[in-house]
């Protein structure tokens, strides 16, 4: 079952992931920060960074999304829309 933590995570936005990660690694590397607590927060920052990697992933796909016309010319296509009939 997923925490709650994550479902927060998935909910925020690519923007406010990347500067929770900057901040999370911003505190790594000051090296100040317990044992305990550093562990707590590069698993944090592993989730994020994974989640943004989803994110772009899912940007980028849809950015690829290409549909070829009858001409052979091809057009981005909304991740919700079809191909353009052809005629």
């Amino acid at each position: 079952m997923p925490s709650s933590k994550s479902k927060a995570e998935s909910k925020q936005t690519f923007e406010q992931s990347v500067i929770r990660l900057e901040r999370i690694v911003g505190e790594l590397e000051r090296g100040d920060v317990p044992l305990d607590d550093a562990l707590k927060l590069y698993e944090e920052g592993i989730q994020l960074s994974k989640a943004c990697i989803e994110k772009l992933t899912r940007a980028e796909l849809r950015l690829k999304k290409l549909s070829k016309d009858i001409e052979g010319n091809f057009h981005l296509v909304d991740e919700d829309e079809g191909p353009e009939p052809e005629e």
